[in-house]
């Protein structure tokens, strides 16, 4: 459906491809890999019109519609629900069960649909976006690193929702395991040349690794043929009675083409440093809780002591309280009741994106790493930064032009410079492509200590977890045992597989004539129906939970401009204005408590009934395709 021919691309100097062409086929779902900065996101940009090639052509067919999740925010509904609603054909636009259930696959609440588009997190806008080029009638989907801001269970249901995409698919994203189940070929954008195979990632790094491992070898025994040549024309081009032989040998030696060695490939490598622990357990958490609102706990009564070998994998939704456990557990957060303890001897390290801010803008990537340990010798920092790829003149970049990428490998490259028993990491493979993912997964499980991470890369899931900490049905447990074990004995919820009916059921009863399916007219009618009650059920709890939650949101607007009065206050000795602000937080705190009271079981009511509604529909929808 979309060639390439002789496509080139380059910035100043840098050649990201040169002269390379690819198709993609009716019904394929294509993987693109390589390295960051290798070209990825240009390769999409020039198939979508953003950019021009240099040299060479995309071929299209006409009307062919392809859809490319944009960073940009472009939003002009009154409502999420609205914009999504704006996404959907012309002729779909009754449809809008649909913008609902793709709405809470990529974990939107029933209180988000009412929300202005620009009240949402920029993590919510971007799978606004997401959502918007799912429900239109696009040919081909472009998705850019879709997981990010994603959560595994959104994560999930995006792979069920593209393993049933009738179109074409091309594919970013860091996460291996993910891209794995989806795709139906690979295509790799590798020293600056383009090259696709049928099959996954493992296919496709194994075919290069062949390719290369045959040139290498051709290389080499052309070098000793061209040495061998070379060395008889110098021994003999004197002598008048080999001249011919001479002679043919230098045509020879014209004709025979020079391989170049391979460069290689600059990756990010990782050797987690292990501090020796004589102790059984690195940690204890004994009754541990914390919230960040008065009576609602994200995090209680929880306890577990982590051995010195452990694997402990933190999963769950997002904004459940998985990054603030870890922040509890690193000590940047102190629990509000229980307690967090581990012996002396425990060294720990501890990642987490936002750790950027903590990085001096003014240092280079040498002076940042070599930080980590006062005594650290200057060749160390040069070794560790030539590990996180800053090899060189690139070691003495500042931080304050680095990119968010950059910036986590300088991170990372804190964490390996001094000698650890406990890993705390959170996301640490967000920025990395698919080769530094692969390399920290090995160190990982190369590493002696205990690691506790949080992830929603099922890939170090499966291959990693021993022990998991889940975030589920509004609580936090233990589960002991591997992720595939998770899967098949708990699972995550709303995953439940209903049982298949037995073949013999009913066997030697009967035989009584099946009834007669509804016809498309009396489904669609049906569906009609079932969305009139819906409306008319769900409506005044969707007014009263938007009231609720602005009542809320400007309460806590107040507490937070009150609180900064107060602390101006009591650093002026307002003895008056202090008496009179602190009655003010103490009503509006109380105030708050009581939208939340009331809030809670609005919440799960609204929850239940609208589950069984879109239960109700997408029972009538299949039903429809069917018939």
């Amino acid at each position: 459906m979309i060639a390439a021919e002789n496509l080139s691309k380059r910035y100043g100097e840098q050649i990201l491809f040169e002269n390379v062409g690819f198709k993609i086929n009716r019904r394929e779902r294509v993987g693109l890999v390589g390295r960051n900065g290798h070209g990825k996101t240009t390769l999409f940009r020039l198939i979508v019109g953003l950019e021009e090639p240099d040299e060479g052509s995309i071929t299209i067919p006409r009307h062919y519609r392809i859809g490319y999740v944009r960073q940009e925010i472009d939003f002009t509904a009154a409502t999420v629900f609205q914009e999504a609603l704006r996404a959907l054909p012309v002729d779909a636009r009754d449809q809008a069960w649909r913008v609902e259930k793709i709405l809470a696959g990529l974990g939107f609440g029933p209180g988000d649909l009412e929300k202005n588009p620009a009240e949402l997190s920029g993590g919510f806008q971007v799978r606004l976006n997401l959502t918007k080029v799912l429900l239109a009638d696009y040919n081909m989907l472009l998705l850019d690193e879709p997981n990010n801001y994603l959560d595994i269970m959104s994560i999930r249901w995006l792979e069920r929702y593209l393993l049933a995409w009738p179109g074409e698919l091309m594919l970013i994203t860091h996460d291996r395991g993910f891209m794995d189940k989806v795709v139906t070929h690979t295509l790799a954008i590798h020293r600056k040349k383009i090259r696709k195979i049928e099959g996954d990632t493992s296919k496709l790094y194994d075919q290069i690794a062949m390719d290369e491992e045959t040139y290498e070898k051709t290389r080499v025994n052309d070098e000793r043929k061209r040495k061998e040549v070379q060395e008889f024309i110098d021994r003999f081009h004197a002598s008048a009675q080999l001249t011919g032989l001479v002679q043919s040998r230098k045509k020879t030696l014209a004709k025979m083409e020079k391989k170049e060695k391979l460069v290689k490939l600059k990756s990010l490598e990782f050797d987690f440093a292990y501090k020796p622990f004589p102790g059984k357990y690195v940690q204890s958490i004994d009754d541990l809780t914390f919230g960040y609102e008065p009576g609602r706990p994200l995090i209680r009564s929880f306890g577990l002591s982590i051995g010195a070998q452990d694997r402990v994998f933190v999963i769950g939704k997002n904004g459940r309280g998985k990054t603030t456990l870890l922040k509890l557990l690193a000590g940047v957060l102190a629990p509000q009741t229980g307690s967090i303890t581990s012996p002396l001897a425990v060294a720990p390290g501890y990642f987490e994106q936002t750790n950027v801010l903590t990085l001096n803008e003014n240092a280079t990537v040498l002076e940042e790493i070599a930080s980590a340990d006062q005594g650290m010798e200057p060749a160390r920092a040069r070794h560790l930064s030539g590990l996180m790829m800053f090899e060189g003149n690139n070691g003495l970049k500042k931080i304050g032009v680095l990119s968010g990428g950059e910036k986590s490998r300088v991170l990372l490259g804190k964490l390996i410079a001094t000698p650890l028993n406990l890993l705390l990491l959170d996301e640490p493979t967000n920025h990395l492509d698919l080769e530094s993912s692969d390399a920290l997964l090995a160190a990982l499980d190369n590493f002696p200590g205990a690691v506790i991470m949080v992830t929603h890369n099922e890939m170090f899931l499966h291959a990693l977890a021993e022990r998991l900490i889940v975030f589920q049905d509004n609580g936090i447990s233990v589960f002991e045992g591997s992720y595939e074990r998770f899967l098949e004995q708990v699972g995550w919820q709303g995953e439940e597989i209903r049982p298949k009916a037995r073949e013999d059921e009913g066997a030697g009863g009967p035989s009584v004539p099946a009834p007669l399916p509804p016809s498309r007219k009396e489904l669609r009618k049906m569906r009609s129906e079932v969305i009139t009650e819906k409306s008319k059920t769900l409506k005044p709890l969707e007014k009263r939970m938007a009231e609720l939650e602005a009542a809320i949101e400007t309460a806590e607007a107040e507490l937070v401009r009150w609180n900064r009065e107060l602390v101006e206050a009591a650093r002026a000795k307002a003895s008056a204005k202090i008496v009179e602000l602190s009655k003010a937080v103490h009503q509006r705190r109380k105030d708050v408590d009581g939208y939340l009271d009331e809030l809670e079981p609005l919440l799960k009511a609204y929850e239940t009934l609208k589950a069984e509604f879109d239960r109700r529909l997408e029972d009538l929808a299949a039903k429809e395709l069917l018939s």
